[in-house]
């Protein structure tokens, strides 16, 4: 199991840009959140096995909604967290 958190960058907030993340998450079974920051950047917190998250990454970087574009994604491990879930928070 790893534990990334992403900074992502570009056009990606108000082009469902949260929602289809929420999806992909959900799809692969992952557990995390994904947030907007007030600086227009969007926040993910995403774990699950490597290979998941790795194929994860990769759709995040090439845009998981077809109305944003990517300039930049920011990866740090994090920390496991006991979490059983993937969710949409508010605006931090």
């Amino acid at each position: 199991m790893i534990n990334y958190h992403l900074t992502v960058s570009g056009r990606v907030q108000g082009v469902g840009f949260r929602w289809s993340t929420y999806q992909l998450a959900k799809q692969l079974g992952l557990t995390g959140y994904v947030q907007n920051l007030m600086n227009g950047d969007v926040y993910i917190v995403v774990q699950g096995p490597h290979k998941t998250v790795r194929k994860f990454v990769n759709q995040v970087k090439e845009g998981v909604s077809p109305y944003s574009r990517v300039d930049k994604v920011q990866i740090q491990p994090g920390n496991l967290i006991d979490d059983h879930d993937f969710s949409i928070k508010e605006t931090w």
